[in-house]
């Protein structure tokens, strides 16, 4: 590693992470949230597209402080490469596939609700992770702050109104279905 600081990242999504399960967990917003958003699917996008847009606005404004050489922020540098943001976020993106492939957190018998709820917040963490560096997977060079660089905001953007539009239009889309149903009989 570069230097000790070099693993901030880590340790600031992972703090993340567990301030969101402990709000889920201790305080009335948890009940809340299960209260309003009754169906675990829907709640679990909901997760996914808060930790994605919160991880998305973390991971920029780190990146600018490491810019700016505002410490303690700098390149994660192993073996004298820079290791870009996107590996953690698509090794992340696999844990998280295996996961649920394993039936972890998906809403199953045997899946806890704080399983889902941490899979789902994982989920969200890896895909801005991943997504934030969308221009280099696009142009293979780092393109984070220049013109091409833009596809990545293009990208997170588009992908979070898909997690919102999922999760927050489920009843709708039920709605409609259940109309269309109704119509074709």
């Amino acid at each position: 590693m570069h230097s000790n600081d070099a693993v901030v990242l880590f340790p600031v999504l992972l703090a993340m992470i567990a301030l969101l399960l402990l709000l889920l967990r201790r305080t009335r917003l948890g009940s809340l949230l299960r209260e309003h958003i009754a169906d675990r699917p829907r709640r679990r996008l909901f997760l996914a597209s808060v930790s994605f847009f919160l991880t998305f606005a973390m991971v920029r404004g780190m990146v600018y402080a490491i810019q700016h050489q505002i410490p303690p922020f700098h390149y994660i540098i192993m073996g004298g490469r820079h290791i870009h943001h996107l590996v953690l976020g698509i090794l992340i993106l696999l844990a998280v596939g295996y996961g649920w492939l394993c039936e972890v957190g998906t809403g199953s018998d045997s899946s806890s609700i704080l399983a889902s709820a941490l899979m789902s917040l994982l989920y969200g963490v890896g895909a801005a992770l991943t997504l934030d560096e969308f221009a280099l997977w696009l142009n293979l060079k780092d393109v984070y702050f220049v013109r091409e660089g833009r596809s990545s905001i293009d990208a997170v953007v588009l992908f979070g109104s898909l997690l919102a539009i999922g999760g927050w239009g489920a009843p709708l889309f039920a709605a409609v279905a259940k109309r269309t149903t109704k119509q074709n009989r």
